[in-house]
């Protein structure tokens, strides 16, 4: 069940079909939906393990960067994100979560699903482009020791930022490692899915 008895102007609960939908019309590159969904899959097993409710956690982790392929630039991306998710009738606290993992927004990360959207966020997309590089692609197998050290590669994955990987470990108090296998472990969940 969704959040306590929320409906969005879509006439639907807090749930992940609308989301996923909303996701859908705003975002048709692939692995842009590939990325949402292996937050998602993060956000919903650190909910798991922290007794959060997971259906909500998880449409912030899927509906993170909804917004970005049209509006790739801040203020933009999460700014006017957030105000079609208010116009859908989405709750405030899943639209503060989203705004906060932008530096840019001056939202702080507070709240435990601020830290935790903002720790997995540019993590999962680095496990991602680890895995592609494997020789069979598989994330099966993947092990921290192998992402640390394609970490420390600065040529790799340039995009990514290291300092917001550590940042996020760091706010949500989990040694790096620890973090790493957890997102590792949520993702090969639906590793199909993501192609890993």
């Amino acid at each position: 069940m969704g959040h306590d008895g929320f409906i969005g102007k879509r006439g639907h609960m807090l749930e992940r079909q609308s989301a996923f939908e909303l996701l859908e019309e705003y975002t048709t590159n692939p692995s842009l939906i590939k990325h949402a969904l292996a937050v998602e899959a993060c956000m919903r097993a650190y909910a798991g393990k922290y007794g959060e409710d997971v259906e909500k956690w998880g449409i912030v982790g899927l509906l993170h960067d909804f917004d970005y392929q049209r509006f790739p630039n801040p203020p933009d991306h999460p700014e006017k994100g957030a105000r079609i998710l208010k116009q859908q009738g989405y709750p405030e606290d899943v639209i503060y979560a989203i705004k906060s993992h932008a530096h840019w927004t001056g939202c702080p990360r507070d709240h435990l699903v601020d830290k935790v959207l903002f720790a997995c966020d540019e993590l999962s997309g680095f496990i991602t482009a680890v895995t592609l590089v494997r020789p069979d692609r598989k994330i099966e197998g993947l092990r921290p020791k192998s992402v640390r050290k394609k970490l420390k590669d600065k040529a790799f994955a340039r995009s990514v930022s290291r300092e917001d990987i550590l940042t996020g470990a760091a706010d949500l108090e989990v040694e790096l490692n620890e973090h790493i296998a957890f997102c590792i472990q949520a993702m090969s969940g639906i590793a199909a899915r993501l192609g890993l």
